[in-house]
């Protein structure tokens, strides 16, 4: 047994994720080209045999037999190869083994070398593979030091790059400072994985949510949009698949953890949780939030809406430079149009559509159900409204008729 390389093969292995077979595939390979070098031949007569077990190894060259060689890399006498086996006869091929010590220190050196490089190449391709498989993922990286203005960040056995435009307005990092990136993209480079991260992604914020509520994890309670403004403020609108899980309550968890986990993670990024809704006036109702709405118009096939708030409520619902309108229109898809009760008041028609005969309709019943009447009071007794007997009954509501006048008269009297 080649117990020195079985040890370095299993290291390799264990350490740098390299399969044992690949590098008996290269060892195989390096031998090969190590017997080219020493013999001066460019010939494909070698065959190298490796037991995976042991990691034995043995080189030969194969010659044919003949009278007189003119080749002593491809060809052998007669009588040596009689001399190996007496059953040789002309035309046979002869396995020689080569003694893999004699070679050179040049052969030597670039069969070195080509293992070498197929360690680094296995070792690129497993790094890659590795990371290429948590793009669009989050990760716990360390950061290490500025290069200009972008930051380079340790992922464990790759470094990875934080562009300016991808750090959060406000965040300072310091070296050993751990934090959690978004895995933009991957690229395999001749120098290994090359890997850009982002700390502004609106995806970070969904990651983050999924590793720290479990109802999100498990699909309980879904994010259907998030709207972000990395650093300043985050709005994500959440919607439960279970009548029973409140989706909000969930991600904000006990007294706040949850969400104030995701905030101290985001270096005091502030975020805005709220209930999903399929109408989109709801939606953007909700979008709004903390500030009142009053009424919301909105037309889902243009894709835009009119919202009127009170008057005391217009400053809150537009937010400090526009953020929670300009956030709110992002979170719903929809182009708001914010107006207070008394500037809605002055333009003419600006209700207009507001009460749609159709809408009145959806939210009052378009007609009467019987079936659905019986159901909740009982089945209808027509006799207790007889129309026959409604008939009978009318003549002495005509009789009061007549008799109308001369009350009114007796009235005056009196």
């Amino acid at each position: 047994m080649n117990t020195e390389l079985k040890m370095a093969l299993d290291i390799l292995e264990k350490e740098k994720d390299i399969n044992k077979d690949v590098m008996l595939d290269a060892i195989e390979n390096s031998l090969i080209t190590a017997c080219k070098g020493h013999f001066g031949k460019d010939t494909d007569n070698f065959r190298v045999t490796i037991d995976k077990e042991t990691c034995d190894f043995h080189v030969y060259v194969e010659k044919t037999v003949v009278e007189e060689p003119e080749n002593d890399v491809t060809e052998i006498s007669l009588a040596a190869a009689k001399l190996i086996d007496s059953k040789y006869e002309l035309g046979d091929i002869v396995q020689e083994e080569v003694k893999s010590k004699e070679f050179g220190r040049i052969t030597t050196q670039n069969a070195r070398n080509v293992i070498l490089q197929k360690i680094r190449e296995e070792e690129r391709k497993v790094l890659f593979n590795q990371y290429y498989s948590k793009a669009k993922d989050v990760v716990t990286g360390v950061v290490q030091r500025y290069m200009g203005r972008n930051v380079s960040v340790n992922l464990g056995k790759v470094d990875a790059i934080l562009n300016e435009s991808e750090i959060s307005k406000g965040e300072v990092y310091v070296p050993t400072e751990r934090i959690k990136v978004y895995i933009l993209e991957v690229k395999d480079t001749t120098k290994g994985p090359r890997i850009l991260v982002s700390r502004t992604h609106p995806e970070l914020v969904k990651r983050l949510f999924e590793s720290e509520v479990a109802e999100v994890r498990d699909g309980t309670v879904e994010i259907k949009s998030i709207a972000r403004e990395a650093g300043s403020r985050t709005k994500i609108a959440v919607w439960s698949n279970v009548d029973q899980v409140d989706p909000v309550g969930s991600c904000v968890g006990v007294n706040g953890a949850r969400v104030n986990a995701i905030v101290s993670e985001l270096k005091g990024e502030k975020i805005d949780i709220i209930n999903w809704n399929e109408n989109p006036a709801l939606l953007i109702e909700n979008a709004l939030s903390p500030a009142k709405v009053v009424v919301v118009l909105a037309d889902p096939e243009e894709k835009t809406a009119k919202v009127v708030v009170p008057d005391y409520q217009l400053s809150l619902a537009i937010g400090q430079g526009g953020q929670n309108a300009r956030l709110a229109a992002k979170l719903t898809g929809f182009k708001i149009d914010i107006k207070s009760e008394s500037q809605a008041n002055e333009i003419e028609n600006f209700y207009e559509g507001f009460y749609d005969e159709d809408e009145d309709e959806e939210e009052y019943g378009e007609e009467y159900d019987e079936s659905a009447y019986e159901e909740e009071y009982g089945e209808y007794e027509e006799s207790a409204y007889d129309s026959d007997v409604y008939d009978e009954e009318e003549p002495e509501s005509e009789a009061y008729e007549e008799e109308e006048p001369k009350d009114e008269s007796d009235g005056a009297d009196e």
